[in-house]
């Protein structure tokens, strides 16, 4: 072999070491770009008398820096710190609608409460009753605003899903359209290195909307699979992702299916693990449905009460109170079904229904309730899976089969089968439309049907603690009135005692509410002190004009109202308290959300850095290698011009 095939193979093989160096430098900044090295190999020597003689050097193969196992980390890390970052940006915005301050919701609440203790103190005033009302039209409105903020979220974030699903198809078809020409080049037995890194990336981005698993085949391509065991991929083939509603059809959560065989199968949420889709559904299906149901359950909570609690008292006229609110209807059911797949429907008749049995207990969750026979089942609070089996013990009155966090779980009529599904959302309703009912201040029922004396000649210490009253059905004729007689400082005989009044003796106990008999004037009585044999307390119809008791003058029923500010009404918190909760709870879930966007994106940063550290191009290295290949090229070069030095010389010694 001469020296001028070895100089030519050397001048060759440095060539494409100077180019391959110089793709390096040109896509330093190229995204998904491996660096990629040369792999020489020396030429089989040749066999002479004197040994083996060196017949030179040839190009084996150009290979990419490439990890496989840093590759898939930096993958899944980056997938995990997309889910945390997009649900931890969509919880500040949550996070904004619940606000503090003078501005919140929760001061308005407080402010319409304070303010019906300037109408106890001058019931007749009627700039006090305006004020009052002023305070509930300020309270709606701001019920009003977070309601319709959070309903202008929702179709933002089912927005954004469908244009991740959207672009999700277009990156799978990328990766099938790259598998399809890697199989094609693999037939000329070297590694198509560009293709390979095209398809890399293609999945790192793909990875950013949702989590992935690759497995390669045999002849070069990948397949992709999401959700555990679902093939997004296969070879060149794409199944296609949408965005379909959950499996009760609700239109306000969102599930991501794949299509197979023409079906869309619905994936469970848990095993999508990371990237952006798995994060907006975590939000919409989970922090989202908190934030409507505490906004939802303070609502329904303030408004039924302060109308039942107004409905008790009269107004200026002497007319029974109406609703302060206007009425928010409790959601009911849905059955399920999955309208994008074969039906899933219940099989059975039943008619269910929700009841409200005590606002002071409700529970800022949805309910799913399975039939585990035609008579029994279970009730699951879904925000933390507590369950209730039903029938209960004891039993709730017909038709009620349970009474869950003071909500009533009524089957109304048919008969129900093994395995129907219900699920219940009663804070859902959009509380848009809420309002104040009447913007007359007469029409304002301060004044407490029934009303308390003292008797006269009354010996004792005896003082009163409250008169509240717990219906108020106004007849033509007054209710007759009950009094109290007490025998001895611990007993008393009463006037409404049926059939013979003051013959029983009763115990007067000061802890225990007094109650009446008659159910047409129900009302709740509290004494204290001491009375003595002889002393008397009478419960009076205010409007028995027997006892002449200005109507206008009494304030008892907006001291009850201005008294429902510190009853325990929230997980054990007081009325007033409520939005604080509301507000502490998607805090804690906006803080704990940001800081695990943090943690994931300084480990994604790192597996990055990692990753790039192999794969990544250094300019400086390759500038270096730049001097060096250019070295090895003028050496080559120079050897080929000694070649044809020698070349001719000896043609000139053969011409003599």
């Amino acid at each position: 072999m001469s020296i001028l095939n070895i100089g030519t193979r050397a001048l060759q093989a440095n060539q494409i070491a100077l180019q391959t160096a110089g793709n390096n430098i040109a896509n330093v900044n190229t995204p998904g770009y491996s660096r990629q090295n040369v792999v020489l190999k020396a030429v089989e020597g040749q066999f002479s008398g004197g040994g083996y003689v060196g017949k030179g050097v040839e190009v084996q193969t150009i290979q990419r820096s490439f990890s496989a196992f840093l590759t898939r980390q930096a993958t899944l890390a980056s997938s995990t710190q997309s889910a945390d970052v997009v649900r931890s940006n969509n919880l500040k915005q949550l996070q904004d609608i619940f606000s503090g301050g003078s501005d919140g919701l929760g001061a308005s609440i407080s402010d319409m409460m304070n303010a019906f203790s300037d109408v106890a103190s001058s019931p007749s005033d009627l700039t006090a009753r305006t004020v009052a009302l002023t305070r509930v039209d300020e309270t709606a409105g701001r019920f009003r605003a977070a309601a319709q903020a959070l309903d202008d979220l929702r179709p933002s974030v089912t927005q954004e899903l469908n244009q991740i699903a959207d672009k999700i198809n277009n990156l799978a078809t990328g990766i099938a359209s790259v598998n399809d020409s890697i199989a094609k080049a693999r037939g000329n037995g070297q590694p198509p290195n560009d293709m390979l890194d095209r398809r890399d990336q293609l999945i790192r981005e793909l990875n950013q909307y949702v989590q992935t698993t690759s497995i390669p085949a045999t002849d070069g391509t990948v397949g992709i699979f999401i959700a555990g065991s679902q093939p997004l991929v296969l070879g060149t083939n794409v199944s296609p992702v949408s965005i379909i509603n959950d499996d009760f059809g609700d239109p306000q959560l969102s599930k991501l299916a794949i299509e197979r065989d023409g079906k869309l199968v619905p994936l469970d949420d848990q095993a999508l693990g990371g990237g952006e889709v798995a994060g907006l559904i975590r939000f919409q299906n989970s922090d989202l449905v908190e934030g409507r149901n505490l906004l939802g359950r303070l609502t329904l909570a303030i408004t039924t009460a302060m109308n039942e609690q107004h409905a008790l008292g009269l107004d200026l006229d002497g007319n029974p109170g109406s609703n302060l609110f206007s009425q928010i209807d409790i959601n009911t059911t849905a059955n399920i079904r999955v309208p994008q797949a074969p039906a899933i429907v219940n099989t059975g008749t039943a008619s269910l229904s929700l009841g409200i049995s005590d606002v002071t207990k409700f529970a800022a969750s949805d309910y799913e309730l399975t039939y585990t026979s035609s008579t029994s089942g279970t009730i699951v609070r879904k925000s933390d899976g507590q369950v209730t089996s039903f029938p209960q013990s004891p039993a709730p009155a017909a038709p009620a089969l349970a009474v869950v966090d003071g909500l009533v779980f009524n089957q109304n009529a048919g008969t129900a089968n093994l395995g129907d599904r219900y699920l219940f959302k009663p804070y859902a309703t959009s509380v848009s439309n809420i309002s104040r009912v009447f913007s007359t201040p007469r029409q304002l029922a301060v004044a407490s049907p029934v009303a308390g004396a003292m008797g006269t000649t009354n010996k004792g210490s005896l003082q009163q603690v409250s008169l509240t009253a717990l219906s108020n059905n106004q007849s033509a004729t007054p209710h007759a009135a009950v009094k109290l007689t007490f025998t001895s400082a611990t007993t008393y005989t009463r006037s409404d005692e049926l059939p013979t009044a003051n013959t029983t003796t009763y115990t007067f106990d000061p802890n225990t509410p007094i109650t009446a008999v008659d159910p047409l004037a129900d009302w709740s009585l509290k004494l204290t002190g001491t009375p003595q044999a002889g002393d008397t307390f009478t419960v009076v119809d205010v409007k028995d004009p027997a006892y002449k008791l200005d109507i206008k003058l009494n304030s008892g029923n907006a001291t009850a109202l201005m008294k429902l500010r510190d009853k325990p009404m929230f997980d054990g918190a007081v009325l007033t308290d409520g939005y604080a909760s509301a507000i502490s709870q998607i805090g804690i879930r906006t803080q704990s959300a940001g800081y695990a966007a943090e943690v994931s994106s300084s480990i994604a940063a790192n597996l990055e850095k990692d990753r790039t550290a192999v794969s990544g191009v250094n300019l400086d290295e390759e500038a270096a290698k730049l001097i060096q290949f250019q070295q090895a090229y003028q050496a080559s070069a120079k050897m080929i011009q000694i070649a044809q030095n020698i070349f001719d010389t000896l043609i000139q010694g053969l011409g003599r």
